[in-house]
């Protein structure tokens, strides 16, 4: 469904979208200079969906949305944050309770958009950075968006939320042709892009497309050069693996990742081989990483079972990061070791007991749009 004056705030635009063809080739980002620029590059905004009932969270979402308050509360002071609601009755009804936060309205811009649901990072536009005659401009990719491998066929109407987007956003749109969701990938601003092979070589993805073909995709349209895959992720995870419960990068040469020390867990042999699997990597130049233990939260589970809590699905905000717990002996454990490896910005927990009902945390409903500037650019 196109945009309308209705939906969203309406800006010219003067940058059509960039189809991609069967193969990629020279119109590809990569081609054209952009990259994807790494979580701690500056922030322009912070892009997030009201919860709604859903098949997320069907029968908690007054105590989900209570959780968005507060992620309101700890992100505006820092960036703005664009909010997806899905009518003007919607936004008015959030506008009074942020009344009596100490929220700036202002820092908020609401977007009328009907969506199915809030993982936004998931089926969300994936911003991009270019050098160009002394100037950094942006641009995103449209990625397909297939809901997990076709898991919840009710969810796949947000595979359009970048196209309606892209009037507001005023730049230019580029269409992969491959199903890839944001949670999947992890870059370091210097050409290195982390992944597990259970989820980005998923036959339930891109079941006509080699490994061979699929490496080519994301280093022509994320401007990487190389890919760390690790194996597999945790239980419980209906993404199949998506790398942001796994390893994170925290800076060009350095990452954490997520690791059970319990031989009894039902997790520890697949963080065990990630963590093997990360100590062995080299970077495109052939330098090893530094890689940092972060311990898992003991089990949460819910009637269908155990669900995938994990540490390192924080978000990295401009003055803050913004931490997952769950009421845990560990969490302030997780919490010290990233206050070390983010010693200018505070760390701060922020409970995902009822948030992890739906099989995501902090950073799956969170998505960064980079501040067009030079940092940590190549």
């Amino acid at each position: 469904m196109k945009p309308t004056k209705d939906s969203i705030s309406v800006f010219s635009t003067k940058t059509p979208a960039v189809s991609s063809p069967a193969t990629p080739g020279p119109s590809t980002p990569a081609a054209l200079g952009y990259q994807m620029p790494p979580e701690w590059h500056p922030h322009q905004s912070t892009w997030l969906v009201w919860p709604k009932n859903s098949t997320t969270w069907p029968d908690s979402v007054p105590r989900v949305e209570d959780t968005y308050l507060r992620l309101l509360d700890l992100l505006t002071p820092g960036e703005r944050v664009d909010l997806l609601v899905d009518d003007a009755e919607t936004e008015a009804s959030i506008r009074e309770r942020l009344g009596s936060t100490a929220v700036s309205a202002e820092r908020v811009v609401f977007h009328h958009i009907k969506t199915t649901d809030s993982w936004i990072r998931d089926y969300g536009p994936n911003f991009l950075l270019r050098k160009t005659q002394g100037k950094i401009e942006p641009a995103f990719n449209h990625w397909k968006f297939n809901a997990w491998g076709n898991r919840y066929e009710d969810l796949k109407e947000d595979a359009d939320i970048p196209e309606r987007l892209q009037t507001t956003l005023d730049m230019p749109r580029f269409q992969p042709a491959l199903v890839l969701e944001g949670g999947s990938i992890e870059v370091n601003g210097t050409g290195v892009c982390l992944s597990t092979r259970q989820c980005l070589l998923n036959p339930n993805r891109n079941p006509s497309r080699s490994e061979a073909e699929i490496s080519q995709y994301v280093m022509d349209y994320l401007g990487i050069r190389h890919i760390v895959w690790l194996s597999r992720g945790i239980t419980g995870d209906d993404t199949d693996g998506h790398v942001d419960n796994l390893a994170r990068f925290v800076n060009r040469r350095t990452l954490v990742c997520a690791l059970e020390e319990d031989p009894a867990d039902e997790n520890y042999e697949a963080l065990q081989e990630n963590y093997q699997r990360l100590q062995e990597a080299r970077d495109d130049q052939g330098n090893p990483f530094e890689v940092i233990p972060l311990p898992m939260p003991l089990p949460v589970e819910r009637d269908l079972g155990r669900l995938p809590a994990s540490y390192a699905n924080f978000y990295i905000a401009n003055q803050r990061i913004l931490l997952p717990t769950f009421g845990h002996r560990r969490d302030e454990q997780a919490r010290e070791i990233l206050q070390r490896v983010f010693p200018n910005r505070q760390v701060v927990g922020i409970d995902s007991r009822t948030l992890i009902w739906g099989r995501g945390s902090l950073h799956c409903l969170t998505l960064q749009q980079p501040v067009p500037r030079n940092v940590n650019l190549t």
